[in-house]
């Protein structure tokens, strides 16, 4: 499936977040331009995911804080995982005090909106750049520029669903 390349300045969030989230996710697009040009192919192009799964965590982490799901300290310290406060499997008693994912089902519009950042979190950073001796998770290209979409895709949704920049 072929995206719609957009530019990113036409995305609502765009002037919401900070320069250095939207530098990470033009380095995707532009690889994306550019890698398959390359000559040389390659095993595995999660390479060309990294910086936009790396903004996309920047981008959760500044409207986690920006809608009160997080402490400044939170934002700004080493010790926060948006994999365990976006985990819907959370175990009940840190759900109260660590689960952002029930904010976002309450605030956001949803179960849905929860989900799908929370998957887009798992299928676009966690599988792709942890290993595993039994889980081989290595993507094709066209995979990893179908991930980079999926990202910009729950930033937008993530930008409507919790009103960002309102």
């Amino acid at each position: 499936m072929e995206e719609k390349v957009v530019s990113l300045e036409e995305h609502a969030w765009w002037y919401w977040i900070d320069e250095g989230v939207g530098e990470l996710l033009k380095q995707s697009l532009t690889m994306i331009g550019e890698v398959k040009e390359w000559p040389e192919k390659y095993h595995d192009y999660a390479f060309v995911v990294f910086p936009a799964a790396k903004a996309y965590e920047g981008f959760l982490k500044k409207m986690f804080l920006e809608r009160g799901f997080i402490t400044r300290e939170d934002y700004t310290g080493k010790r926060f995982r948006i994999g365990k406060a976006l985990n819907p499997f959370l175990d009940q008693e840190l759900r109260a005090s660590e689960s952002v994912y029930d904010r976002i089902v309450t605030h956001c519009g949803g179960q849905e909106l929860a989900d799908q950042l929370w998957n887009t979190w798992t299928g676009c950073r966690n599988v792709l750049f942890h290993w595993f001796p039994e889980e081989k998770n290595a993507i094709a290209f066209d995979e990893a520029k179908k991930r980079v979409y999926e990202i910009l895709k729950a930033m937008d949704e993530a930008s409507v669903g919790c009103k960002l920049g309102q």
